[in-house]
């Protein structure tokens, strides 16, 4: 089994990444495979609610950075954790960008399989970011992993999360609690326990 996680900082080994570290560590002693994504530096574009994903079914129409790669990579992934850095009390802009498309263009590729997020602070800002990326899952049919404090972390200078001896335990926990829930998934599969069947159809609009 493994997770796939996304780090939406710019830094490649800032605190945020440190933090989904600490969570990859722990899965790994308990035989759980990870990667950890690096969303980069490089231009994201925002979804422009054109519509081409759904009509072409081939995922978003903009091939132009990684979001494509990483579907990709989801597609073969088990479940997940989001990490963003907060900038201004919310999630970072180009992690949003990214997601908003991913998720628009192929959520299906994500049902069923368990998502976390974590959010990484100087000081404020971390539950409502916490919030806003819990929202991916909760339209996506996703299992939400929890652990025992909300997924965050604080550290201002690259390295500082590393001091945040509550944050690191509540990363190591929710890396336990993932692994435990990949784990009665995989033996509901085995012992014959079906997806839940989904109701489609209606959508009503505020505004007819």
């Amino acid at each position: 089994m493994k997770v796939l996680m996304l780090n939406g900082s710019a830094k490649p080994q800032g605190n945020t990444y440190l933090s989904l570290l600490e969570v990859g560590k722990e899965l790994e002693k308990l035989g759980i495979e990870y990667e950890i994504f690096q969303l980069g530096g490089g231009p994201i574009r925002d979804c422009i609610g054109c519509g081409q994903c759904r009509e072409k079914g081939a995922g978003c129409i903009f091939t132009d950075d990684t979001v494509h790669e990483f579907v990709e990579k989801a597609r073969q992934a088990d479940g997940f954790v989001f990490g963003t850095p907060v900038y201004y009390a919310h999630p970072s802009g180009r992690v949003l960008s990214f997601l908003d498309r991913v998720f628009y263009g192929s959520g299906s590729v994500f049902a069923y399989k368990p998502g976390a997020s974590v959010a990484v602070a100087r000081r404020g800002g971390t539950s409502a970011s916490f919030d806003v990326m819990n929202k991916y899952f909760g339209i996506s049919q996703m299992p939400v992993v929890s652990s025992t404090y909300w997924n965050m972390t604080h550290g201002t200078a690259p390295g500082e999360v590393l001091e945040d001896a509550e944050g690191l335990q509540t990363m190591r926990n929710l890396a336990r609690n993932m692994a435990w829930l990949l784990r009665c998934m995989e033996s509901g599969r085995a012992a014959g326990v079906p997806l839940p069947a989904t109701e489609w159809g209606n959508r009503t609009n505020f505004i007819r």
